[in-house]
């Protein structure tokens, strides 16, 4: 009988034992139960990630729900779901939709952060989710926001190659961080040396074209890896003509993919490419595209008035009709009063420039340079504004043939001076004639060096491209920096991160 009693009591204490560890266990998860959550990116993965790079977003949701309930521990599913919202920030750059999801960022951390950090994956994913919604905060005037974020991703990126220095994926965001911090312009350098980062654009640009080399679309993130090597090659590497010719080419496929109609329409019209922006253009109209996307009515409005097609008016109304963005009205209105303006109708094209003072914001360049046009009167002579716009659309025998009929004497303004210089100069420089570019550049520097419009700094710059594509580095070098050097100026921040970049790519990466 007593041994009886002993039994169930020592039985019971066995059982509380035990629930009490399990409880404790559930409070606590060890390591095994944090390995339960994996890194998969299976045959849902890739192709919720295609659809996600095409901006499909509603094929991508319903593979990716599929993939939860299949593999509910599959954080490679989590991560993914943040590529919808990033791509929204940029394309549309909607304030409203930023608030709606910013608390997705918080959820999906959290979520990421119960992943072992024995993978490689761990550290990847959330760096990923760093940087993606360190470009919305850029996006929407959260500048140290944004630069805290980017320093967490970096930190991230850079633990992870001491960790697992074979895994190569890594390439794909520090090659992007590392080129865009070797061109950060003088006015944000502060933050660079307070985070602690360093960059160089010839390194960044190297390890993503390694990784671009040696993978392909069956691969995990190859097709943003590729983007942002055309990205950095383009806009930091000064390869434009290589850039241009790859997204140019036949591999790279635009045909319902509104993320790559937007990379390949905004780089044919910096590249000077009108007529291929508009081909590209041309496919998305025909599908549901313009009306998601507004800013596709913006870039065609932007191609057709480098013709001075009074066409590209309904454009950029139906662009302002539907955009919630404040990004590109002032500009808009700008350009519409442009084009009014070249067409003879004074009515129209005054009442746009008073709308480009008064409606969206000076954020960006571009919209702080068309606020200063809204509060002006002068308008610019009318053939030097048709040549501007003829050679940004890549026309530049039309141009040619506008900008000589006028008479230099009559230019009694010497920001229109500066500009027909900058202009001449320019059109030589994509004609091959690098000797009179060269001149046309120097009287540019002369006539407009001390003033705060942008066409003195614009040949400082071209004159920098120019040496360095000739392999001239001690002219190259100082002409980019003769163009750090000037005073404030008009699309100050754009021109600077050129002039910027000018300089990284002559440094050397070993001295990183």
């Amino acid at each position: 009988m007593q041994r009886s009693n002993l039994i169930r009591a020592t039985s019971g204490l066995r059982y509380w034992w035990i629930l009490g560890f399990m409880l404790v266990m559930q409070a606590f998860p060890s390591a095994a139960q944090k390995a339960a959550f994996t890194y998969n990116y299976d045959e849902n993965c890739l192709l919720a990630y295609r659809y996600e790079m095409s901006m499909h977003f509603a094929e991508a949701h319903q593979i990716l729900a599929t993939e939860k309930i299949a593999s509910p521990n599959n954080l490679m599913a989590i991560y993914l779901a943040d590529y919808e919202d990033c791509l929204t920030f940029v394309i549309n750059c909607d304030k409203h939709e930023y608030e709606k999801r910013k608390d997705h960022f918080e959820e999906r951390l959290t979520l990421l952060e119960k992943g072992d950090e024995n993978s490689p994956w761990f550290r990847f994913c959330k760096a990923g989710l760093y940087m993606h919604w360190a470009i919305a905060g850029l996006q929407f005037g959260d500048q140290l926001k944004a630069a805290a974020r980017f320093r967490k991703s970096y930190f991230l990126l850079k633990e992870n190659e001491r960790l697992f220095p074979n895994f190569e994926y890594d390439a794909i965001f520090s090659g992007l961080q590392e080129s865009v911090v070797g061109a950060l312009p003088g006015n944000y350098q502060w933050m660079a040396g307070l985070f602690g980062i360093k960059g160089n654009i010839k390194k960044g640009n190297n390890q993503l074209a390694i990784f671009v080399a040696g993978h392909n679309s069956t691969q995990p993130f190859f097709e943003e890896a590729e983007l942002y090597f055309l990205y950095t090659r383009f806009y930091l590497g000064g390869e434009h003509k290589e850039a241009w010719d790859q997204i140019s080419g036949p591999s790279f496929a635009t045909h319902d993919n509104p993320l790559r109609i937007y990379a390949k329409t905004t780089m044919a019209i910096d590249h000077r490419r009108a007529d291929a922006a508009l081909a590209t253009l041309k496919d998305a109209e025909n599908g549901t595209t313009f009306e998601q996307y507004p800013i596709f009515y913006y870039l065609t409005g932007v191609a057709m008035l480098s013709k001075s097609d009074i066409g590209c008016i309904s454009y950029f109304q139906q662009y302002l009709k539907l955009n919630k963005s404040d990004l590109f009205t002032k500009t808009t209105w700008q350009r519409m009063a442009y084009a009014w303006y070249l067409a003879g109708n004074m009515e129209q094209a005054n009442y746009c420039r008073l709308q480009a003072r008064n409606e969206g914001a000076a954020r960006i360049d571009a919209d702080k340079q068309a606020e200063q046009f809204g509060e002006g009167k002068e308008w610019p002579v009318k053939n030097l504004l048709r040549g501007r716009l003829l050679s940004d659309g890549g026309y530049y025998q039309e141009a040619f043939k506008v900008l000589s009929e006028i008479n230099l004497p009559s230019l009694t303004d010497p920001a229109d001076r500066t500009e027909y210089f900058y202009r001449l100069g320019r059109i030589y420089q994509e004609l091959s004639d690098n000797k009179r570019a060269l001149e046309y550049y120097n009287y540019a520097l002369a006539a407009g060096k001390k003033r705060h419009e942008q066409y003195a700094a614009r040949a400082a710059l071209q004159m920098g491209l120019l040496y360095e594509h000739t392999g001239a580095t001690v002219q190259a070098r100082a002409s980019f920096q003769e163009c750090l050097d000037m005073p404030s100026h008009d699309f100050q921040n754009i021109i600077d991160q050129q002039a910027k970049a000018g300089l990284n790519r002559m440094e050397d990466p070993d001295k990183k």
